[in-house]
């Protein structure tokens, strides 16, 4: 962990000079049909808990001078698509606090059980915008399955609206230490679909969450890599 720590250290000490927002990143939620009530808990209190874990938030306020932005949403189907945190710059570990009392207290509604993540991925581009002073963007969709209605994902990347959006995706699936071989299997299959057909843009990666048991713990490290990633293409320094 400390070499992470000093890493981002030096990252960070690489960005433009008056930068006003070294990241902007926006999270999904997938919350369609295939996630039962349970799951759903586990998806907002675990990036929730991830949120205060001390190594995420150093990683978080590492420099000050050039916040990150947060943005949280939940998906479903392409009419399914609601705002849980508005864009909130993150200068203290009491923002993150914040954050996350909204997540553990937030109810869930009634959507759609169908699974579009063409849309989603617009709905995150939407958002990120806004956020154009950033010098990342970075719109981060978690899932549990494959988008069933719909744009394809693969169409939807090639949309001017994604240009200088890196989208990264957390796939949740069966533990395969319990589970039969043929769930282990379609782990490994929604894997290259996230990687195939969502992931996009510089940087972009895939992270597993073994159930949503381990949603916040694939989160916490998934986060980390975002943080400690400076990819800042098509910005040059700033005079």
């Amino acid at each position: 962990m400390r070499r992470a720590l000093v890493l981002l250290a030096w990252l960070v000490s690489a960005l433009p000079a008056g930068a006003a927002c070294r990241q902007a990143l926006a999270l999904g939620l997938d919350v369609s049909g295939s996630v039962d009530a349970v799951e759903y808990r586990l998806q907002l209190d675990g990036l929730a808990a991830a949120l205060l874990r001390p190594e995420v938030q150093q990683a978080f306020l590492a420099f000050p001078e050039a916040p990150v932005r947060l943005y949280v949403f939940e998906w479903a189907g392409s009419a399914d698509q609601r705002r849980l945190v508005d864009w909130r710059e993150i200068g203290s570990a009491g923002d993150l606090a914040d954050v996350a009392a909204v997540l553990t207290g937030t109810g869930r509604v009634s959507m759609a059980p169908a699974t579009a993540i063409g849309v989603a991925m617009r709905t995150g581009a939407e958002a990120l915008a806004a956020q154009g002073d950033c010098d990342r963007r970075v719109l981060d969709l978690s899932g549990d399955g494959k988008s069933n209605v719909g744009p394809r994902p693969r169409t939807v990347k090639r949309d001017p609206a994604l240009a200088g959006i890196t989208v990264n995706g957390l796939v949740v699936g069966a533990d395969p230490r319990s589970a039969s071989d043929a769930r282990g299997a379609a782990v490994g299959e929604l894997l290259a679909y996230y990687r195939n057909e969502v992931i996009h843009g510089p940087g972009a990666f895939t992270e597993l969450a073994l159930g949503f048991e381990g949603f916040e713990g694939a989160m916490a490290k998934k986060l980390l890599r975002e943080l400690q990633t400076l990819a800042v293409a098509g910005r040059g320094p700033r005079p």
